[in-house]
């Protein structure tokens, strides 16, 4: 038996200094980090006799070892605390479950047609960054938005060094096409202008702007001119009206957080230059310390201190009070070289914002709860139906997409006890099987995930679901026996006579062995939303190969071919078909292209 820690000891010699401490157990694995301006009576507290909630009571059970970090004031053991849980992940921290960076709109200012784009990461790329956006789809929304309005490109740049006609945007009239100059560079040259005017929430004067250059086409006689100017002064006009002005600046974060014993949630907003951006809602995994104070002041700090590429605003709204939000806010003015104000009272606009917020937390943790209990019904129900002694917890699902045989790809999602697990999802680029086989390319997606699970020490699913009939069941036991794996349960999922969603055939461990689940089975529905997903992932896989593949070109491999030889080529001669017909003299003529290359573009066109 493990011996207990001696805290008495231990607390006797402990400083009253600021600082960090460190919990581990009897494996030296660190359990939990916390900071104190005060070390001494902050450890003490959690060897007191009562007054302790659960999870504080286990993790003190655990405990073998503590260590502590002296620091010079409480900001630095506040950076230091989530510096070390950032990097450690301790499990009775509370943790972030969403870490990706936050989304920028990205104009490139290196190319002379600027283009817009959405950008994640560092903002190392030559050009004006945007933001931060709570989501991607804010992203997507205010991009649109700039298409309808200023019309500038999306494309990257390297579909736009290859362009030899219009594409499709600029028929639908969201692109001016400066690919292939139906625009001079001084006119889409203003027009990146006011895009960037338009981002920095400068809507007046653009609309000043623009109404002066509507009144001037109309003096000119140039009806069609003013009467474009005056629908893209609409929609700017539009957006302008809708923004609510938040604080001096205009630059503010609202947060919410609405915590009960089956959850929580913090809802974020985020305003800049007076424009609401959107918003966003997490789901904090909750620590031992599990009042709303404490989650949301180690949810601010990781979410501003450990996240580089997040922008500290202003002022920061809270719907509930934090403790040492003055350590907060020192840490955050330092970040930000200017003053960081943090405020849970507010008058006003903001605290509608900050009422906003509350509803919007209250709503999204109901609807999670909900969405859980959903799910957990689906495993009990597929656990009775299929005769097992405890419900699935891990279960994968295999599917095949291709396009007559090109660009195969396979898909394989995973679903834990809380539904989809994302970022545990993989494909396979298929290669060397017949086209068209999908038994076979089945094969290949399942032999080379669970060689490499087997070969990593990783768990196994409890199930392998797999979309197809008796063929793909019977490869799938063929490929676990040639594996030696016999802990996996096999279920086959083919689309029955009908074809219809409700209507499939299952078979369970072998072909012999045919199960009916009723239609309005949760259990059925479970299968069928993972076999969905499966399709989903898979689809747009072999979509993003497909088109990689099309976009290439014969030119792409000639040495001495770059994007201006290539684009000056397609615009001269329209496709690689057109110049396999015309003489070396004509491809000498093009710009750029020397009679001894010339003889080198001749020489592969009619190689091939």
């Amino acid at each position: 038996m493990t011996k207990a820690f001696d805290h008495k000891s231990f607390l006797t010699h402990l400083t009253h200094k600021p600082g960090v401490y460190r919990m581990f157990d009897d494996e030296g694995k660190l359990l939990y980090v916390g900071k104190a301006k005060n070390l001494k009576n902050r450890v003490s507290s959690y060897f007191r006799a009562s007054g302790l909630n659960n999870k504080t009571v286990a993790l003190v059970n655990k405990i073998q070892s503590i260590e502590v970090t002296l620091t010079h004031s409480e900001t630095e053991a506040l950076l230091l605390e989530h510096t070390l849980i950032n990097t450690h992940r301790p499990p009775y921290n509370i943790l972030l479950v969403d870490d990706k960076s936050y989304p920028y709109i990205f104009l490139s200012t290196k190319h002379e047609s600027p283009g817009l784009f959405i950008h994640r990461g560092a903002k190392k790329k030559k050009g004006d960054f945007f933001g931060p956006f709570p989501s991607a789809l804010a992203v997507r929304e205010s991009l649109s938005l700039m298409q309808r309005t200023f019309k500038l490109r999306q494309c990257e740049d390297s579909v736009f060094a290859h362009r030899a006609r219009p594409c499709l945007q600029y028929q639908i009239k969201r692109c001016k096409a400066p690919c292939v100059d139906y625009i001079s560079k001084e006119e889409y040259a203003k027009d990146v202008e006011m895009t960037k005017d338009f981002l920095s929430g400068k809507s007046d004067l653009i609309i000043t702007q623009l109404n002066g250059e509507m009144e001037q086409a109309a003096m000119d006689l140039n009806f069609e001119q003013a009467a474009q100017i005056r629908d893209q002064m609409m929609v700017v006009q539009k957006v302008h009206d809708q923004q609510f002005v938040a604080g001096k600046e205009g630059n503010v974060d609202i947060f919410a957080i609405e915590l009960n014993d089956k959850g929580s949630c913090i809802h974020f907003m985020s305003v800049r230059q007076g424009r609401m951006l959107g918003s966003k809602s997490f789901f904090p995994k909750l620590g031992i310390e599990s009042d709303a104070a404490s989650v949301m002041l180690h949810f601010l700090a990781q979410f501003y201190l450990l996240n580089t590429t997040h922008e500290v605003p202003g002022l920061i709204l809270l719907n509930h009070p934090i403790d040492d939000a003055q350590s907060l806010s020192a840490a955050l003015t330092e970040k930000r070289l200017a003053k960081c104000k943090i405020q849970s009272q507010a008058r006003g606009l903001n605290q509608k914002w900050i009422d906003l917020a509350t509803t919007n937390a209250k709503e999204q943790l109901s609807f999670k709860i909900s969405q859980k209990q959903t799910i957990f019904d689906r495993f009990e129900s597929l656990r009775v139906s299929l005769g097992l002694n405890q419900a699935p917890q891990h279960m994968e699902c295999f599917d095949i997409s291709h396009s007559h045989g090109e660009a195969t790809v396979a898909s394989c999602v995973v679903f834990d006890s809380q539904g989809p697990a994302k970022k545990h999802y993989r494909s396979f680029n298929i290669e060397g099987v017949t086209k068209g086989d999908d038994v076979g390319a089945m094969r290949q997606a399942i032999t080379r995930r669970y060689t490499r699970l087997l070969k990593e020490d990783k768990p196994l699913p409890d199930i392998l679901l797999v979309d197809g009939g008796k063929g793909q069941m019977n490869m799938a036991n063929e490929v676990l026996e040639d594996l030696g794996i016999s802990t996996m349960a096999i279920l086959a999922v083919a689309k029955g006579v009908t074809r219809k969603p409700g209507f499939e055939t299952l078979f369970w461990q072998d072909t012999d062995h045919i199960i009916q689940i009723e239609t309005h089975n949760p259990a059925l529905h479970l299968i069928q939303h993972i076999r969905d997903e499966s399709h989903r992932f898979a689809i747009t896989k072999h979509r993003k190969q497909r088109d990689k593949q099309r976009v290439t070109s014969a030119l792409d491999d000639i040495p001495g071919i770059g994007a201006a030889r290539k684009k000056a080529l397609l615009r001269r001669f329209g496709s690689v078909p057109n110049m396999k017909t015309v003489s070396l003299n004509d491809l000498s003529s093009v710009d750029g292209v020397s009679k001894k290359l010339a003889q080198t573009i001749y020489d592969h066109l009619h190689s091939a």
